[in-house]
């Protein structure tokens, strides 16, 4: 195992793919708009941004990750409070964007079980209200937005982008947010082909990292740890995810700014190697953490995920993009 975890030549030699040498994009001064971008994603691409754009985040600040970040009152950086079902305020506060990054949506198991009615509205309402001032201000560099890996349904091994999207019973409210997150999708491609919008879908698998606010195992899981409480486990625990560091994401993301190959296309960005049961990741965050949590099943009362791992060949192709924080390395 060499530095870093062992990869690279080591994933060269065990996977048997040409490792893809990725530069990191250089975007300056743009004007760039993002929905939601106090969260914890959208906080972290902020980051690699904010030194050399102008960037203007439009948020509810209901989960603000960005509050604690050190470039928090950088002078490039301006904060609107602001809903996205509202039209006028999302086209107002679009004004001279040049590049639009979509992440505002309800999500997270609870809060859409709870809501779904919002989930619905937000995600999809408030997607048609970002993709239609983003037409009528002609933004013409691009248009990223978020989806999720939940469309391909409950078992979902190396999907890739062209893939069945599948979704569950009607009346499930597990599967609001699928849906909604889909007819996003579709409309942002519609907004490409009939009016040549430069978009790009991207599907997240599983982010974890600092600065996650909100629901996630990972996150979950390692405040308990650190706090040697009981860390519950829904079900039996073999549930498989592959899990990518925020960092990779944001990486991805930023290659979806910056390459011409992107406009029109979806994307899969995860990291297929890092994958693991439910069970097997409570356990890695045990021994990485030094902890004394006990691990206690419980019941599951809605319908979960029971496969989850990306085909991330597409976007290593045209982007690029290669995850590199392994799990182990991550935690």
């Amino acid at each position: 195992q060499g530095p870093a975890g062992g990869r690279s030549r080591f994933n060269e030699w065990v996977y048997g793919v040409e490792a893809v040498p990725t530069t990191m994009p250089v975007i300056k001064n743009k004007r760039i708009f993002l929905t939601g971008g106090a969260g914890f994603i959208g906080s972290t691409i902020i980051e690699s941004l904010v030194e050399d754009n102008q960037i203007v985040v439009f948020d509810t600040f209901e989960r603000n990750a960005l509050r604690e970040k050190p470039f928090a009152r950088h002078p490039n950086l301006t904060l609107i409070e602001g809903n996205v079902l509202d039209y006028q305020s999302v086209k107002q506060a679009m004004e001279q964007a040049e590049i639009v990054v979509h992440l505002a949506a309800i999500a997270g198991v609870d809060t859409v079980l709870r809501s779904p009615t919002r989930t619905m509205r937000v995600n999809m309402l408030g997607s048609a209200n970002v993709l239609e001032a983003a037409r009528v201000h002609k933004v013409s560099e691009r248009i990223v937005d978020f989806s999720t890996s939940e469309v391909f349904g409950t078992h979902a091994f190396k999907s890739e982008e062209t893939d069945r999207t599948v979704m569950g019973a009607v009346g499930e409210a597990r599967w609001t947010y699928a849906v909604s997150k889909l007819a996003s999708e579709h409309l942002a491609h519609a907004y490409y082909r009939e009016f040549g919008l430069p978009t790009v879908v991207v599907r997240p698998f599983n982010i974890y990292g600092p600065g996650q606010v909100g629901e996630g195992a990972i996150h979950a899981f390692i405040k308990k740890a650190l706090a040697d409480e009981d860390i519950e486990i829904h079900g039996d625990g073999n549930q498989i995810r592959a899990w990518c560091y925020v960092d990779d994401m944001a990486q991805g993301v930023l290659q979806c700014l910056h390459r011409p190959e992107a406009v029109g296309e979806s994307f899969n960005i995860g990291n297929s190697r890092a994958v693991v049961t439910i069970y097997g990741l409570a356990n890695t965050i045990l021994r990485v953490t030094g902890s004394q949590s006990r691990l206690v099943f419980t019941r599951k009362d809605y319908v979960d995920i029971e496969l989850r791992i990306p085909h991330v060949e597409k976007a290593r192709q045209l982007l690029g993009f290669e995850a590199e924080v392994d799990l182990e390395e991550g935690i």
